[in-house]
Order: C-alpha cells, then sequence, then structure tokens
C-alpha cells in the first residue's frame, strides 16, 4: 500500500480562472482528480472531438484553465488530469514511490480503464509530454492526432540542456521547492501574487511535494535509466505514425527547443503540417500565451 496525503478541499477555492468541477478515479487506492469539460453539456459524448491535456512538472490542471473553456467552446469534450503526486491527485509522501513506468501506467488505467477514450487529441507538454508520448507509442490506436510543445521523449545520451542540468541541480539540493516560483521563472510574462499563490495551493507545505521533487531525476537522460527500452519502443512506433501530429512549441524556451526538430524529421505525421511557433512565450506556454495555443488547437482540429 503507497502511503500518500491528499491536499485539503480549502486549499483549491477561489483560484483565479479554475472553477471546473473536480472528478475523481480510485487508481491503486489513490484518489486521481481530472478537468471533464464538455462542449455539449448535456452528453456526456459531445459531437465533437475528446481532447486530453497533460501537464508536467512541477504544475498542475491549473496550467490550462485558459485554454480549457476556449477548446470546450469549439464543441470539444476536454480532459485534463491532475498527475499522481500533483493538484487536486493524491500524493504518495516517499519518492520511491514514483517512477516513470508507475506514472505511464496510472495515467493509462484513467485514460483507457476508467474513462474508456479513443480517437484522442493529446495535447502535451513538459512531462505530460514524456507520458503521453508515450502511451502514443504504445496505443496509437486510440489517437487521432496530437500537439506537442515544450516536451521530448528522451531515451539517454546525456542532458538535454545545460537549462536541464540546473534544474536538475536545483531541485534535489534546494531546502525549498518554491512552485510557484518556478513557474514564474518558465514565463516571459508578468505573475502576480495570485496566480503563483494557485499553483503553490496543493503543497501546503514540503512534505507534499515528493513528486515535485523526484520528477526531474527521472527523465531518461543517462544510458542506464530503467525507462529507456521503453522510449526506445515507443519510438519505433512513431516512427511509423501517420496521423497528425503537430508541434507547437514556444519562442522562449532553449531546454526543450531541440526536441522540435527531432519530432519533425522522425514522426510522419509531424512532416506536413505547419510548423508552429508560439510567439512570447517561455517554457510554460500555457500560462503566457495560453489563448493562443488553444486558438492553434481548434484550427488544427478542424483542418484535420
Amino acid at each position: 500500500m503507497i502511503e500518500s496525503i491528499r491536499t485539503p478541499d480549502s486549499c483549491f477555492e477561489n483560484l483565479p480562472g479554475y472553477d471546473f468541477t473536480p472528478h475523481y478515479a480510485d487508481i491503486d487506492g489513490l484518489r486521481m482528480h481530472y478537468v471533464d469539460v464538455h462542449g455539449d453539456p448535456d452528453s456526456i459524448k459531445p459531437s465533437g472531438e475528446t481532447v486530453v491535456m497533460l501537464h508536467g512538472e512541477p504544475s498542475w490542471s491549473y496550467l490550462y484553465r485558459k485554454m480549457i473553456p476556449i477548446v470546450a467552446k469549439a464543441g470539444h469534450r476536454v480532459i485534463a488530469p491532475d498527475l499522481i503526486g500533483f493538484g487536486r491527485s493524491d500524493k504518495p509522501i516517499n519518492q520511491s514511490d514514483y517512477s516513470y513506468a508507475g506514472h505511464v501506467e496510472w495515467l493509462r488505467t484513467l485514460l483507457f480503464d476508467v474513462l474508456n477514450l479513443s480517437d484522442v487529441t493529446l495535447v502535451c507538454q513538459d512531462w505530460g509530454g514524456l507520458l503521453g508520448l508515450r502511451l502514443v507509442g504504445e496505443h496509437p490506436d486510440r489517437f487521432r492526432r496530437v500537439v506537442a510543445g515544450n516536451t521530448g521523449l528522451p531515451v539517454g545520451g546525456g542532458a538535454l540542456s545545460p537549462e536541464f542540468d540546473a534544474w536538475l541541480k536545483f531541485s534535489q539540493e534546494a531546502p525549498v521547492l518554491p512552485i510557484g516560483d518556478i513557474i514564474s521563472g518558465g514565463t516571459v510574462s508578468e505573475m502576480s501574487p495570485e496566480i503563483k499563490a494557485a499553483y503553490d495551493a496543493p503543497f501546503p507545505d514540503e512534505k507534499y511535494k515528493a513528486g515535485a521533487r523526484i520528477f526531474p531525476a527521472l527523465v531518461p537522460v543517462t544510458d542506464d535509466n530503467p525507462a529507456i527500452p521503453a522510449n526506445e519502443a515507443a519510438w519505433k512506433t512513431l516512427e511509423r505514425f501517420e496521423k497528425p501530429f503537430l508541434t507547437a512549441f514556444s519562442d522562449s524556451d532553449p531546454m526543450t527547443k531541440p526536441s522540435e526538430k527531432i519530432f519533425r524529421e522522425r514522426i510522419p505525421g509531424a512532416r506536413n503540417q505547419p510548423q508552429t511557433e508560439i510567439q512570447g512565450a517561455g517554457h510554460f506556454l500555457q500560462e503566457d500565451q495560453g489563448e493562443a495555443l488553444a486558438s492553434v488547437i481548434v484550427g488544427f482540429i478542424r483542418a484535420t
């Protein structure tokens, strides 16, 4: 049994721009939260597409608050989970209970076993891509198209960038992990104290941050990382993935920029898509330019 803690519901009251009804699933004895907004509120399966938006580290579904209403208004169903250890989902307190494979399984269970989703449009950033693209590689028939921004699917070979090295070192050594300040540091726009506090909301103190702490160390950049064989297998599928695959990286994120070219060169479905760059955005492009990214997604779905 995984020992975990649960952020009090009171921490999520009156967060700016985030008034979505919470939904929960029990997975391996852990409560996993997800936002589920329908383009047609009277239908469990709206006439539009199903769009899954996956956050990364150390954010949560709050990151997509600007985008969810726009995509839903276009007629689509939007699912935005909180990964285990983040947001309103339960948080194992031991870092040893977190693994790349474990996160993939938790997410797979939610999306496919609990929600039984198919024909998914995946929107992924940061760890949302490391997890979501693994699922695309392992279950390509479940997906209709992909929008990838500021993410990758590494298979060893060394550090992704000097910026990632610095982030890894900080995440493992800092006595306090200031979540709101970290998100703010990954944007180019000014973030208000209220928005920073909303990103901090799931983590009342350091004992809630085991997942946020360990995530950077789980990225498979060293050649002995146990996730590499599964990622390599996923890449073999992605190299045959001909469904529409759009790269929508920001103009100001050196940490992940090299992955954009890799996706466009190696994934057949990406080669014929227009090169899309989100202007005026840092690593957390959803925070800087969420409305613009949402419009790109709506247009991409319509065009494909």
